[in-house]
């Protein structure tokens, strides 16, 4: 019989399996704190529960289904995992410290990626397969576990990894559903990407959850985000603009959107104010950072000035931006450049 992956149960399921081990419900409980309060992944260290049973968990659970395939370090201290999945496919994570004390883990919701992003390295690998809502879960709750060992604990949690969170919908909602209840990451802790699916904005606004929301936007008209994103080209810009206010009065929280600045193409004050026209009257925020370098497309970063430049205009606007500061480009784990070798794997 193929072993359980605890990763993959709820206490519900964990109370299911351990009662067709012959135990009480109280051991899921055991099981549970021991696996997401102490951040164990051996069963021998789950100490309060009875010897015979640690021998029957060994032999029918696993605390995990992911196999690490390498892990690199940036000189920034961010850390990409690669994993290979039961099926063969790879996929990455990244986990990020900050000095304030977040540590936030970027983790994947597929395999490849089918929406094709010009400047995305996974866009341009193509689409391998969907993430199980274990697998969407279980690469946080390996930081996590990690991070409690240290005395530290997982603070933040954005799906802004390999694939289209919302075309993967079903699953990235269970597993965000146990993020919360498993590893306590409150909701507004966790944001989700998206490159623009209408309709599973509108899906996703009447969750009832406070999940942040992020766009891929990085272009203010139709003709020059349908020449980067092609997703552009089946909901245009007014389409998307007009469920984020939807998301907005539906939630009461802010929209994220997320702007790549392109030397020469969309890193200029006049891009800054059509993109500030676009959004004025939504509350909205603006995370800018120079574009991350991949094989596949031949754009550079701006430079700092100009980025200076572009958050200057947009303030003059009304509309608040952050210039971000890229992060573990030394070792391709900044956004849009996960790959996980998937081509050179299949």
């Amino acid at each position: 019989m193929q072993p359980v992956n605890l990763y993959d149960a709820t206490l519900p399921d964990l109370q299911a399996f351990l009662k067709d081990l012959g135990q009480p419900s109280f051991r899921a409980k055991q099981v549970h704190k021991w696996l997401y309060e102490k951040g164990v992944v051996d069963v021998d260290q789950m100490t309060d529960l009875p010897k015979a049973l640690r021998g029957r968990l060994r032999e029918a659970a696993t605390i995990g289904a992911l196999e690490v395939r390498t892990e690199q370090k940036s000189k920034d201290g961010t850390r990409k995992r690669l994993y290979a999945l039961p099926s063969g496919h790879l996929v990455e994570s990244v986990l990020m410290s900050y000095r304030d004390g977040r540590r936030t883990a970027c983790i994947s919701s597929q395999a490849g990626c089918a929406m094709g992003c010009v400047f995305c390295a996974t866009g341009q690998m193509g689409f391998g397969r969907n993430l199980t809502p274990g697998e969407i879960f279980e690469q946080a709750a390996r930081y996590a576990a990690e991070l409690q060992q240290q005395g530290e604990r997982l603070s933040n949690v954005v799906l802004m990894g390999m694939g289209e969170p919302f075309h993967n919908y079903d699953a990235v909602m269970v597993a965000i559903r146990r993020l919360m209840s498993d590893l306590g990451i409150g909701a507004r802790r966790i944001t989700v990407s998206t490159v623009g699916l209408v309709p599973a904005i509108r899906r996703f606004a009447g969750e009832g959850l406070q999940v942040g929301l992020a766009i891929s936007l990085h272009a203010a008209d139709d003709d020059e985000r349908s020449s980067l994103m092609p997703v552009n080209r089946r909901w245009p810009i007014a389409e998307l603009m007009a469920a984020c206010r939807d998301y907005v009065d539906a939630t009461g929280r802010r929209v994220t959107f997320e702007w790549a600045l392109i030397a020469g193409e969309n890193d200029d004050p006049d891009t800054a104010r059509r993109l500030g026209r676009l959004l004025k009257g939504l509350p909205a925020h603006v995370n800018l950072i120079p574009l991350n370098p991949t094989r596949g497309y031949g754009g550079e970063a701006t430079v700092e000035e100009r980025a200076r430049a572009f958050v200057d205009a947009l303030g003059e606007l009304g509309i608040p931006a952050t210039l971000r500061v890229r992060r573990g480009i030394d070792i391709d784990a900044g956004c849009g450049q996960l790959t996980s070798a998937y081509q050179e794997a299949s």
